[in-house]
């Protein structure tokens, strides 16, 4: 303990020469700093004028204002950081009784055996300590969660939270939604117009969750985005990105990445996949079928990686609905996954919903599945309909 204040309040001029003889070695080395008040009113004073006061040691009987009245000053003050030591005549239980009802921390009896009183002391001033680092802790903790918390707006704000985003192009329809697992993620999508008849969309997966995971999302995001708004071809785009991940990923650091293009006269897709899951495509007709699987690795990792495109006919109605493994490999209480076939099925049941219908509406199938099991990773859905489903 080093620097404590303690303000000994007594009308008896002898305890101030005493506690300076007593606990001189103390006060020599700035361990204790002692101040002195001879009754509740000057004791108010000396509070009021020493916010860094840690203990105080406070007779009973006083002229002016008595230790009892001025616990209830203290509590006023709501000072949680001070303690009071209440001195009373051995045997006054009474008054005892009505001080520590009063918030007197502990107390000592007159004649005052002053082992037993440095023993009270550093007692009290020990937990005084503990609150102290406490309260420091949840300060941190407070600051550290409103950091958080302005890190998750900053997030939303990147993605596109606001739909329809193309109102005026009725050739296609697309929605996206993302939970966090924590504030942030490391989930992300991100879609935009190539030129005016073909519409670029891709959806990622960082490895890892929280702040590293978000700042590294991030990087992925803006590259594919740039690179993609100059390169057409989905797999050249996720070639350059993938070589440009490299210095910024350490051994632990990699993100998947399925990127697709759509052209909006003719309704075909092209489309690479860099080790994500592989999206599905819901006919109007009900029917469901997974792309076919071009190859390729996870971005990060690997310079030079070898990265593949195909390009399939979509028919007008039909949805191109991509998802992170945070779907399929939600847990529901017994450590279940929610897997692929319920994801089929969803899909299977509900061919005519809206774009906007059908990704919420997966959501809450994996909420209901998950029930009170917590989430342990991002959940992402974006979905790309190519005409009507009419």
């Amino acid at each position: 303990m080093a620097g404590h204040k303690i303000l000994v309040v007594d009308d008896e001029p002898d305890l101030q020469m005493l506690m300076m003889q007593k606990f001189r070695q103390k006060v020599r080395t700035k361990e204790y700093e002692f101040l002195f008040a001879e009754n509740g009113e000057e004791a108010l004073s000396v509070v009021s004028n020493n916010s860094d006061l840690s203990l105080i040691l406070s007779d009973i009987n006083m002229p002016k204002m008595d230790g009892l009245t001025l616990l209830d000053e203290l509590q006023n003050l709501k000072r949680n950081d001070l303690r009071t030591v209440i001195v009373s005549a051995y045997g006054d239980m009474d008054n005892i009784r009505t001080a520590m009802n009063r918030g007197a921390y502990d107390f000592v009896t007159k004649p005052i055996d002053f082992k037993d009183l440095e023993t009270t002391i550093e007692k009290t001033l020990s937990e005084i300590v503990k609150f102290l680092k406490s309260k420091e802790m949840e300060e941190q903790l407070e600051a550290l969660n409103h950091d958080l918390d302005m890190a998750a707006r900053i997030q939303q704000k990147i993605l596109h939270q606001e739909f329809p985003v193309f109102p005026e192009d009725e050739r296609f329809d697309i929605f996206a939604n993302m939970i966090a697992a924590k504030h942030v993620g490391g989930d992300f999508y991100d879609f935009f117009k190539f030129d005016d008849d073909r519409l670029a969309f891709f959806i990622g997966d960082v490895a890892g969750k929280g702040m590293p995971a978000s700042i590294y999302m991030a990087v992925c995001r803006t590259m594919l985005k740039a690179i993609g708004s100059e390169v057409a071809d989905p797999a050249e785009c996720i070639e350059k990105v993938n070589n440009m991940l490299i210095p910024e990923s350490d051994i632990s650091t990699f993100v998947t990445v399925f990127y697709g293009v759509m052209n909006l006269k003719t309704g075909e897709l092209s489309y690479c996949n860099g080790g994500h899951n592989l999206p599905y495509i819901q006919s109007k007709d009900g029917s469901v079928k997974e792309l076919e699987n071009v190859g390729g690795l996870l971005l990060g990792k690997f310079e030079e990686a070898p990265y593949d495109m195909t390009t399939i006919q979509l028919s007008p109605g039909d949805a191109v609905v991509t998802f992170t493994d945070g779907v399929t490999e939600a847990e529901d209480e017994g450590d279940g996954f929610f897997d692929e076939e319920r994801v089929v099925s969803y899909l299977e049941k509900h061919p005519s919903k809206s774009l906007e219908s059908l990704v919420k509406g997966l959501f809450l199938e994996v909420m209901k599945f998950t029930g009170a099991a917590e989430q342990s990773d991002d959940i992402t859905v974006l979905s790309v309909r190519y005409g009507s489903p009419e």
